[in-house]
């Protein structure tokens, strides 16, 4: 009887473990874009070794907008083209309270490093140059297009020259 019941269990327990790992997925329960979205871990040695610069998407379970971002803005294929060629995806549950998350010699929980951050509404997105410094953290919905102006601007580096992002849309994605 009890060879029996191990099984079972661990049959139990591995699905347990698999529908709560779809449950943290991301905002749309899973749903993703064609880019893949990696855990913080995961993305930020990729970043490094690759040299690439990253997006973190700070999302929550109940927030609406995370949901439409990713079903909106996330899903665009262009959108999703330009993250999979030159970003890593990162998506963070805002308030994780487990996990140890490395940043700036420091370890933090998902929920710490969301305040580290200084998230202050969902979604918001932290992009991160390819020499691993914060460039801006940007709350709120973003549409398609405006979002591409935000990753073309990471990407050209006008931030490193202290050129801002107002200024960057002013000149017409322009560094100036």
């Amino acid at each position: 009887m009890r060879k029996r019941i191990m099984p079972v269990l661990l049959l139990a327990a591995l699905l347990a473990a698999c529908a709560e790992e779809r449950k943290d997925a991301g905002p749309a329960g899973g749903k993703q874009a064609e880019n893949v979205w990696l855990s913080y871990g995961e993305g930020m040695e990729l970043a490094r070794n690759l040299g690439k610069p990253v997006v973190i998407d700070f999302y929550t379970s109940w927030c609406r907008w995370c949901k439409v971002m990713d079903e909106k803005t996330f899903s665009d294929p262009r959108v999703s083209s330009y993250l999979a060629e030159h970003f890593i995806c990162i998506r963070l549950n805002a308030e994780g309270r487990t996990g140890a998350l490395k940043w700036k010699d420091r370890v933090y929980t998902p929920a710490e490093l969301t305040r580290a951050f200084q998230v202050q509404g969902y979604p918001s997105l932290a992009y991160i140059d390819d020499g691993g410094d914060l460039v801006l953290v940007d709350p709120g919905f973003k549409e398609p297009g405006p979002f591409m102006q935000v990753l073309e601007y990471v990407r050209s580096g006008c931030h490193e020259k202290g050129v801002t992002l107002d200024q960057y849309r002013r000149n017409g994605g322009r560094c100036g």
